[in-house]
């Protein structure tokens, strides 16, 4: 019985129908129309200093969710937490509105199994654009059972991924609150067009960027079967995903920051959780792993 309510919340969640393919349109275009509107506001001096501080918190607060939370956290399992913690890392990567957990670590899980090959969904073989957004609008079909099946068992995951919309709707809701709490009706929805659309538009391209540019620009540290490179911007605007070679080399590390000059947002954040005694079991690899596959002098 179990089985099979899993399979059909598997079903629900990956379901890539027209109405799908209509809905990524609308979170592709939506954000970047109301960010090029907010962008007219800001010009005119139409802004506060509340918006622009909600826009901030929130792309922090969803940042993580997708760097410590969907990434590090559920589909390479660098590190391991407490229940309510793990939720809520869960809930604020949905709340970026990039995908439920489920099919955005499986999908991230056949990433890396094909980086830069056949069936790899977004890799810039197939071109700069394809890698950045265009493959949101492919043959996107995710296969759980096969790229972490283990995800499948895991009852607080498939709550979270049937739930998406929920937290998506929170995600908006909350920002502009605040906003009207502090201010009215006008502060309210400011805030829902800097904490909310502007947030969500800036947020999925400094993802999608990871995608596109660290498999296309910067330097390598590792030798690697694929086009990872390391982009010191991605690398401060996605909390430290744009050490990216970095992260190719050792998939499963928490700090994708190897070298101290290499900023990793998450990887303090994780740090201090683990100070508060909140995460544990960290994975890093050793100095010899690490010295077996560095880029020698003569191979950069």
């Amino acid at each position: 019985m179990q089985q099979a309510i899993e399979q059909d919340t598997t079903t629900q969640i990956v379901n890539t129908s027209r109405l799908y393919k209509l809905a990524v349109l609308a979170i592709v275009v939506v954000p970047f129309a109301a960010t090029i509107y907010a962008i007219w506001t800001l010009w005119n001096r139409y802004v506060t200093p509340l918006d622009i501080g909600l826009m901030i918190g929130f792309y922090m607060l969803t940042g993580m969710g997708i760097t410590i939370g969907y990434h590090r956290l559920l589909t390479h399992r660098s590190f391991e937490t407490v229940p309510a913690l793990r939720a809520l890392l869960l809930i604020f990567g949905s709340m970026a509105t990039e995908g439920p957990a489920l099919t955005w670590a499986s999908q991230h899980i056949q990433h890396h199994a094909n980086a830069d090959h056949e069936d790899d969904p977004h890799s810039p073989v197939e071109g700069l654009w394809h890698a950045h957004i265009g493959w949101l609008f492919g043959n996107n079909d995710v296969n759980p059972e096969k790229y972490g099946a283990w995800l499948l068992k895991d009852r607080m995951v498939l709550f979270i991924s049937k739930t998406f919309l929920l937290w998506v709707v929170l995600g908006l809701l909350i920002p502009m609150a605040i906003g009207g709490l502090v201010g009215g009706w006008e502060a309210a929805w400011r805030a829902l067009l800097w904490g909310g659309a502007v947030r969500m538009f800036v947020t999925h391209h400094v993802t999608w960027s990871v995608n596109s540019v660290c498999h296309t620009f910067g330097n390598r540290m590792f030798n690697t079967r694929d086009r990872s490179f390391n982009n010191w911007v991605v690398g401060l605007l996605a909390f430290g995903e744009g050490w990216h070679n970095n992260h190719h080399a050792f998939p499963r590390a928490a700090f994708h920051g190897m070298r101290w000059w290499q900023f990793d947002l998450s990887s303090y954040v994780i740090r201090a959780l683990a100070k508060l005694g909140l995460v544990w079991n960290i994975w890093q690899p050793s100095r010899e792993m690490m010295e077996k596959w560095a880029v020698k002098s003569g191979e950069r």
